[in-house]
């Protein structure tokens, strides 16, 4: 660039994309991609103004929506799974059961729990919400469950593999970054993630589900019209125990998800009368569109395909665009050449680097950049002060993979929305382990409880300061 950008007028810029989103979501109660998308236009000019060329703002776009495309993937690969997951009756028979087995008063908690634990075996929150999740929505709907409630209790139980399980992609991404033990950084998040679970497993409890009343003989009806129009049968049940096994084995997600997809069409075939080779393809493609002359029913299974992803993906493709330029325009590097360089105390270090994230996943929209590019910056930073450095691994996990799903135009909150038709404005203040998790980061880092130095990263400074 010609000129070159300062930091104030970098936060100012920050504090307008900021400004505008919110306000569109919020006050004008609008859909993020145009508001988004208008973002994008301004910051561009305000980049050309500045002596950006055309070509640097276009490779900023590319290079931000390169960055998300195996989300994107992942996006896609869902859609295949909850369609084939409703043609071939798995969902189906998980709602038939489950509207027996989970009882209203109880359905924030079970839900928690059993996110927790396919979450956990996955390592997957978008798998997570788009199988299970997918159902316990459906369950939460026939119970009377306030969806909010539901949505909050499923998002956060998803989350919580995506933070802590050892199969999952950010787990291993956030140390690796740092350069920290992956075990190591598992066991320092126990000190913010168990707090925070068990406040959110004690206000779920508390809450039940939050005035969901079952209508028993609706409940009845539901449940004649699931075994009239789709098979309830333990085979359906193959596909997601497969994904699970396979997950287990530490395969990637993508390839599991199709294999889930291919034994569910398989199981279709096998289950389903009169099943053609056409409509499997029209599901595949549109999601499923049954008419069973239940309204309930038809809310609940007519999902999925490619084409319900596509709200997601255009978010996300203006989101990280957006992203993408104000990398290009070197703003993220001017928000971090003020800190890096310093030595800080750990309660305001640890203070910065949560903020970061935050930010980053506020203007970028995506989990990964929001721990990469604090992980990077202030990692001397650290070093410098004494601080080890699986606080910083630990807090760009809790505010980037945590708080990504509480962004409406993140990659996961346009997900987790368009999935459980819930927007993230109405989810957030029920995703409480989300944002528990931070809030234990900022207070640990300030009382000092498990900031201590082990030998490991003493002899790590010792290095760094030879």
């Amino acid at each position: 660039m010609k000129r070159q950008m300062t930091l104030p007028v970098a936060l100012v810029l920050f504090a307008a994309i900021f400004a505008v989103m919110f306000t569109s979501l919020v006050y004008i109660k609008v859909e993020p991609h145009i508001p988004l998308l208008a973002c994008l236009v301004l910051l561009g000019a305000i980049g050309a103004a500045f002596g950006a060329s055309w070509k640097t703002i276009e490779k900023g776009i590319l290079n931000g929506i390169i960055s998300g495309l195996q989300p994107i993937m992942i996006l896609l690969t869902v859609g295949l799974v909850i369609a084939s997951w409703m043609l071939s009756g798995t969902v189906p028979t998980l709602l038939f059961y489950g509207m027996d087995i989970i009882q209203p008063e109880w359905f924030a908690v079970s839900a928690l729990f059993i996110t927790v634990i396919v979450s956990s075996f996955t390592g997957s929150s978008f798998t997570t919400v788009g199988t299970v999740g997918v159902a316990l929505m459906g369950i939460s709907h026939v119970l009377g469950v306030n969806p909010a409630l539901a949505a909050g209790a499923i998002v956060s139980g998803a989350c919580f593999g995506d933070k802590m399980s050892p199969l999952s992609d950010s787990t291993n991404f956030a140390p690796g970054v740092v350069g920290v033990n992956m075990f190591e950084h598992i066991r320092h998040m126990m000190w913010t993630t168990v707090p925070a679970f068990i406040l959110t497993a004690i206000a779920f409890f508390l809450l039940g589900g939050s005035g969901g009343n079952a209508n028993l003989q609706e409940i009845k009806e539901i449940q004649t019209v699931l075994s009239s129009e789709f098979p309830i049968h333990a085979l359906t049940l193959v596909s997601p125990i497969i994904v699970l096994v396979l997950a287990f084995r530490k395969l990637p997600i993508i390839p599991i998800l199709l294999a889930g997809v291919i034994v569910s069409i398989a199981v279709a075939f096998f289950l389903v009368p009169d099943l053609t080779l056409q409509k499997v393809i029209n599901v595949m493609q549109n999601g499923l569109q049954a008419e069973t002359g239940n309204a309930t029913v038809d809310s609940i299974v007519n999902k999925g395909g490619l084409m319900s992803m596509m709200w997601s993906i255009s978010l996300v493709l203006v989101a990280l665009a957006l992203g993408g330029v104000i990398q290009a325009l070197g703003m993220f590097d001017l928000l971090f050449g003020a800190v890096k360089d310093t030595t800080q105390k750990a309660g305001k270090l640890i203070a910065t680097t949560l903020a970061s994230s935050v930010g980053i996943n506020l203007l970028a929209g995506e989990m990964y950049l929001s721990i990469l590019l604090p992980g990077q910056a202030l990692k001397d930073a650290y070093v410098k002060s004494g601080v080890p450095l699986k606080n910083l691994s630990r807090t760009v996990e809790d505010g980037g993979t945590l708080v990504n799903p509480l962004v409406p135009w993140s990659v996961s909150g346009a997900f987790f929305a368009s999935t459980l038709g819930v927007s993230v404005v109405e989810y957030i203040p029920f995703a409480l382990f989300l944002w528990l998790s931070p809030m234990f980061t900022l207070l640990l880092a300030f009382t000092g409880w498990s900031i201590g130095q082990s030998k490991s990263d003493e002899r790590n400074n010792e290095h760094a300061a030879a």
